[in-house]
């Protein structure tokens, strides 16, 4: 296998969380859960960035475009790939996440999780 990527998903349901989890560990790749934004921005201001931050934008508490603008204004996480994973699928919203550094926008209700991880994978491996 390819050197294992460092992954953060960012979701408030517990279910979709778990479920990509075990989609990127089964292939090697280390996973941290964020259940909210407050925890994934104390994430990157501390530890070295991950690979890549999947983030849903509709979430209680910051949503993914407010953690993305903070992302952005801080500088964090320079090298991490921002994929947004969201039912959210309007040409507004889509314009937004990539006007915010999103390096990617997945449909969650149009993606399968093998769909999900090739795509976050592709999107990683993708020369800058």
């Amino acid at each position: 296998m390819a050197t294992p990527y460092r992954i953060y998903l960012v979701d408030d349901d517990r279910f979709l969380l778990d479920m990509y989890a075990v989609k990127f560990r089964t292939a090697g790749h280390e996973v941290t859960a964020f259940a909210g934004g407050e925890d994934v921005l104390a994430a990157l201001r501390e530890s070295p960035a991950p690979d890549a931050v999947l983030l849903d934008i509709v979430m209680p508490g910051l949503d993914g475009f407010q953690i993305l603008e903070m992302v952005k204004k801080e500088q964090l996480a320079k090298t991490a790939k921002f994929i947004v994973l969201s039912n959210q699928g309007q040409e507004s919203d889509i314009t937004r996440a990539k006007e915010l550094g999103a390096a990617g926008y997945i449909i969650k209700a149009s993606a399968i999780p093998s769909e999900v991880f090739s795509e976050t994978i592709a999107i990683i491996e993708k020369p800058v």
